[in-house]
């Protein structure tokens, strides 16, 4: 009595599917989730430095740099960043002419999919993104 292999093909062809496409679709989520956070820091932070060299003084500044960090990262779904504001070339120095205001923005992207049993230290990506934005040298001092 001979035996074939007939109708293992499809068998073969469904489990060999699911090993190796799962694995790849995760890893295409997890790719984008990334990209997606990247984007929003990065957005963030160049809204951020924009809207504090165009206010009169620091402290409004700092209130509306934040106001638009968190609109820009919120369009984005994410909501546990950092963000810090340095005046450079010192603090002093803030919305003088030559001046500039350096924005760092820094997130953790948790991976996708992963329970909440688990807890957050499951492990995720550091996303950050720092935007240098000069004041001018041709400006009044605010």
């Amino acid at each position: 009595m001979k035996r074939g292999s007939d109708g293992t093909a499809s068998v073969e062809f469904v489990w060999l599917t699911i090993l190796l496409l799962v694995p790849f679709v995760y890893v295409l989520i997890a790719v984008f989730d990334t990209q997606r956070a990247s984007f929003g820091v990065s957005t963030a932070s160049r809204a951020a430095a924009r809207a504090f060299i165009q206010s009169p003084d620091v402290a409004t500044g700092e209130r509306r740099a934040r106001i638009a960090a968190n609109i820009a990262l919120d369009d984005q779904d994410l909501h546990a960043a950092s963000v810090q504001i340095t005046c450079l070339p010192a603090p002093s120095d803030c919305l003088q002419p030559g001046s500039s205001v350096r924005i760092r923005i820094s997130t953790t992207q948790p991976l996708p999919l992963t329970p909440s049993a688990l807890g957050s230290q499951l492990g995720g990506i550091v996303v950050d993104s720092v935007h240098t934005e000069p004041y001018g040298s041709f400006r009044a001092a605010s």
